[in-house]
């Protein structure tokens, strides 16, 4: 039997513990490293609570330590600017007393376009599970589209499903569906910081199925370095979006990866790009 998704309202419910100051607790996986989407989803949270009548359209962030579950994490907001149109924050991170992960967060208030464009979303089929039966003869990580869902709370429909059993993809350019596991309330605010939490998920996939690996391959160790992340339009992040994700790059243990995410109806919603650290396990 499945186990039940956790529910993402739990990782986002962080605790005021000062001024400007917050404090939330880890996901219990069986890995005792922290997820690098919930940081980013807990600090964009921690930004949000700190502005109002305005939404993240942007953020910059930087992992600096790995974090311990079973510790909690102190978000700190430095408020730098509320402008006319914009907002910026810097949040940092602390677990035991050191900085384990920075980012800027840039709000904006709506205004009236002069300019509207976009790229068009990629042709490929809808979001479809994948079944116990593709699953059971994959030399993979038993169940990891539901392994996903029911630890992280996030639904994941690869496209190219042969990747995730090691297959190769020459030019790197993979699919995924993604949308919240539970149905969210209406605050966009939530949305965008669910995305950015999602986000994290299978970016650096790219990278590995270049080279016919997996992120779950027990030969290598894969350690998010940074993230940026851009939002364009509304979107809710309990309906799913497809994340065209491609990696340009790699050299030196490090890789780059960027993905677009789109709406259903083909509207582009975000941008992401992430730099990772890739390496042999000893």
């Amino acid at each position: 039997m499945c186990k039940s998704p956790i529910n993402p309202l739990a990782i986002f419910d962080l605790e005021s513990i000062g001024v400007n100051l917050f404090r939330g607790n880890s996901l219990k996986t069986s890995w005792r490293m922290v997820f690098g989407g919930q940081v980013i989803g807990q600090a964009m949270v921690a930004a949000c609570r700190t502005v109002e009548g305005r939404l993240p359209h942007s953020l910059h962030s930087y992992f600096i330590l790995p974090a311990d579950s079973e510790t909690p994490i102190v978000y700190q907001v430095e408020c730098l600017r509320d402008g006319k149109r914009y907002s910026t924050r810097r949040v940092t991170a602390i677990q035991d007393d050191n900085a384990i992960f920075s980012t800027m967060v840039s709000f904006h208030s709506e205004e009236e376009a002069i300019f509207d464009h976009q790229e068009k979303m990629p042709m490929v089929p809808g979001p479809k599970r994948i079944t116990a039966e593709e699953l059971s003869d994959q030399p993979i990580f038993p169940e990891t589209p539901e392994f996903i869902r029911s630890h992280y709370s996030i639904d994941v429909a690869p496209v190219e499903i042969g990747r995730s059993f090691g297959q190769k993809i020459d030019d790197g350019r993979v699919h995924n569906w993604i949308k919240s596991a539970a149905k969210l309330p209406d605050d966009p605010a939530l949305h965008v910081c669910v995305l950015a939490y999602a986000s994290d998920m299978s970016l650096l996939g790219a990278l590995t199925a270049r080279h016919g690996s997996t992120l779950f391959d027990r030969r290598i160790i894969s350690l998010s370095l940074d993230h940026a992340m851009w939002f364009h339009r509304p979107f809710r992040a309990d309906e799913w979006l497809l994340a065209a994700q491609d990696s340009p790059s790699a050299q030196a243990g490090r890789g780059l990866t960027r993905g677009l995410i789109f709406k259903s109806d083909g509207t582009l919603v975000a941008s992401v790009t992430q730099e990772g650290a890739v390496r042999k396990r000893r």
